[in-house]
């Protein structure tokens, strides 16, 4: 599975927004140079994330962008999920009974995927904006480097 730019773009630009608001509005130009994100897509992107009640704008000279919640509020997947970007690990369409073949069946590892994305969903909804921006994800990502991963492949 990969998640797409619109979702870590959008992801990228809240903790931004968050890091940077100090309740002034942001302005995504400024986002759009912090993060090296093409500011069309930024404006796309925060249109999807002001109808998902997650920013609101402020017009006008000194306008921008706001959160529309506290930190703590707003998890990683309803960013994700606001600018419609599914998670899912099959490839069937979400939410459709049939499965992903020719003849509507499902695939043999269809629960393995459906329940690898319903762990990926649990996880980005057990993470708040809070979390990121006070960089408080624990975890082991960082352990495990490229030479961890040569071991483990060789090992196999």
């Amino acid at each position: 599975m990969k998640l797409s730019t619109k979702g870590r773009y959008a992801v990228m630009a809240m903790v931004d927004l968050a890091c940077n608001s100090k309740g002034s509005p942001v302005s995504l130009a400024d986002i759009a140079d912090r993060q090296e994100i093409s500011l069309s897509y930024l404006e796309q992107l925060f249109g999807k994330l002001r109808k998902g009640d997650l920013v609101k704008s402020v017009r006008g000279p000194g306008g921008g962008y706001l959160l529309a919640r506290e930190c703590v509020d707003v998890r990683i997947s309803d960013i994700i999920m606001s600018v419609d970007e599914p998670i899912t690990a099959t490839r069937c369409t979400p939410g459709n009974p049939n499965g992903c073949r020719e003849n509507k069946s499902r695939c043999l590892t269809h629960d393995l995927w459906t329940e690898l994305g319903n762990q990926i969903y649990l996880y980005l909804s057990s993470i708040s904006l809070e979390d990121i921006v006070e960089k408080r994800l624990l975890g082991t990502s960082s352990l495990f480097d490229t030479e961890t991963r040569e071991k483990v492949a060789a090992a196999q």
